[in-house]
């Protein structure tokens, strides 16, 4: 199964966000979705997890448009986690988790120990298992975002999106992450700052600019020095090492130094 948007456009009031956008994502993959702040990122990443349904063209699943789909069905396939999520109630670390499993369960299918265990295994594999019984309003930026994606890897999603996952994490958490989504039996799509975790851990990179799709392939064929600095603004000197992964390191002149 695959997700699939065909010359799509939406829009926010009067402005143009994104532009005739036609992306096929591969069953298996990790894809990496790349831009400069305000390129539309995450206005694309709503639109392939069914939250937003285009103005123009189509957003496939298996073929499928999603707006014809129910909520029920699109939870059941897509575990979405989006860059700010917060809530007032007051629920454990474990209890937020738990509203991953909310698509499974109905009066004829109540909680079950196998939600017990989709569960653990999500806090499990976010390193919060520890932190289960602690409240939601006690944890830090990067504590929240880890159970934000526990909650949706209970879900057993076919494809997992994430908006910035990084986000608030520090070094030894976002790329235990980053290995973690590698390592899933998942189709996984991560729209990424860090350009150096594109390269190392994707399969391949969707570059955004301008609410245009202006690239997609392999991180050797899209990490060029040529666009790095066309989409970003960046010199860079791109090193691939003996496995073939990319490596940027950045040039910064005097006038970019603070206080030049």
């Amino acid at each position: 199964m695959s997700l699939e948007l065909v010359d799509v456009t939406w829009m926010a009031g009067y402005r143009k966000i994104i532009h005739d956008v036609s992306l096929k994502v591969r069953p298996g993959e990790f894809l990496g979705l790349i831009g400069p702040n305000g390129s539309g990122k995450t206005s694309l990443m709503s639109i392939l997890a069914g939250v937003r349904r285009p103005l123009r063209g189509k957003a496939l699943m298996g073929g499928m448009e999603m707006h014809k789909m129910g909520r029920r069905k699109l939870a059941q396939n897509i575990g979405f986690v989006e860059q700010q999520a917060d809530t007032t109630d007051r629920l454990t670390v474990r209890e937020a988790v738990s509203l991953g499993r909310i698509p499974y369960l109905s009066l004829l299918s109540p909680w079950s120990s196998r939600d017990d265990e989709q569960v653990a295994r999500a806090l499990l594999d976010v390193d919060m298992a520890d932190m289960a019984g602690r409240y939601w309003q006690t944890l830090s930026g990067g504590e929240k975002q880890r159970v934000h994606i526990a909650r949706a890897l209970a879900q057993e999603p076919k494809f997992l999106l994430l908006d910035e996952p990084t986000n608030h994490l520090d070094v030894r958490h976002q790329l235990g992450l980053l290995e973690l989504v590698r390592a899933l039996k998942v189709t996984a799509v991560a729209a990424l700052h860090d350009l150096n975790h594109a390269a190392l851990f994707c399969d391949r990179i969707a570059v955004m600019s301008e609410g245009q799709l202006v690239a997609v392939g392999t991180p050797a064929e899209i990490l060029t020095p040529a666009l790095l600095q066309d989409v970003f603004g960046v010199t860079a000197v791109v090193e691939q090492d003996m496995q073939g992964k990319c490596h940027i390191r950045y040039a910064v002149s005097e006038k970019q130094m603070p206080g030049a």
